[in-house]
């Protein structure tokens, strides 16, 4: 916890001069994405205001912020905690996931489309894996789908989806299998560009929904044994 506090301090200079609460709630939620915080870990009022320069009461208010997104939960005289999600979670963030992506690609309308995103996040994946950094590979597909869903040009899509992606990631912490997990999806996101760069959003569409029913089976299958379906 003394170095994620360490990191935590330098970012005291992104808060600005005013330390609002979605500032505070922004860094929390990219360092528990990141992993400094992992699922199950208590989180101390004083150490992180502390580290953040920031009120109890801006605090606090970050912190319901980030229950309210189901990133945290207020355990009676306990505290608050990193939310650990269960199998039912999961399956519903992949739910809410083909529900929407897949609604992007459909309603993409006639090509050509902004594939830029799409084609920095697939070459940002293989560089990773190219150093074996498999972790850098599950953040890598994380842009990828945050830039596939950019293309509905929405920002209420967008919103929602930044919290189902960091919900996301939650499971992926506790799976902590990142090479198994990530390393056969480099190619499928190759492929799903490749149709977009045709203009075949069908073709697209289908590859994406596969993709998400693979990666469901695949997420559920490791995390149903490391906690159980009780979570």
């Amino acid at each position: 916890m003394a170095e994620q506090l360490k990191d935590l301090a330098d970012d005291r200079a992104l808060l600005g001069r005013t330390s609002t609460a979605e500032r505070v709630s922004d860094i929390l939620r990219s360092r528990i994405a990141e992993g400094y915080f992992p699922p199950g870990t208590r989180l101390s009022e004083d150490s992180i205001g502390g580290a953040l320069g920031v009120s109890r009461n801006t605090l606090r208010e970050a912190f319901r912020l980030l229950t309210h997104e189901r990133l945290l939960v207020h355990e009676l005289n306990r505290g608050v905690f990193v939310r650990v999600l269960t199998v039912e979670d999961v399956e519903d963030i992949y739910r809410t996931r083909r529900l929407v992506e897949c609604a992007v690609v459909r309603g993409l309308g006639e090509p050509p489309y902004g594939l830029d995103g799409l084609a920095g996040a697939v070459e940002e994946g293989r560089r990773a894996a190219r150093e074996g950094d498999w972790n850098g590979v599950g953040t890598a597909n994380i842009h990828f789908h945050r830039e596939l869903v950019a293309l509905a040009a929405s920002e209420r899509t967008a919103e929602l989806m930044r919290s189902v992606f960091a919900e996301l990631r939650l499971a992926f912490h506790v799976v902590d299998e990142p090479q198994r997990l990530h390393e056969p999806y480099i190619a499928r996101n190759v492929a799903i560009l490749e149709a977009l760069q045709e203009g075949e959003r069908g073709k697209a569409e289908r590859l994406l929904a596969g993709y998400l029913d693979d990666s469901l089976e695949r997420v559920v299958e490791v995390y149903r044994r490391r906690v159980g379906e009780d979570g």
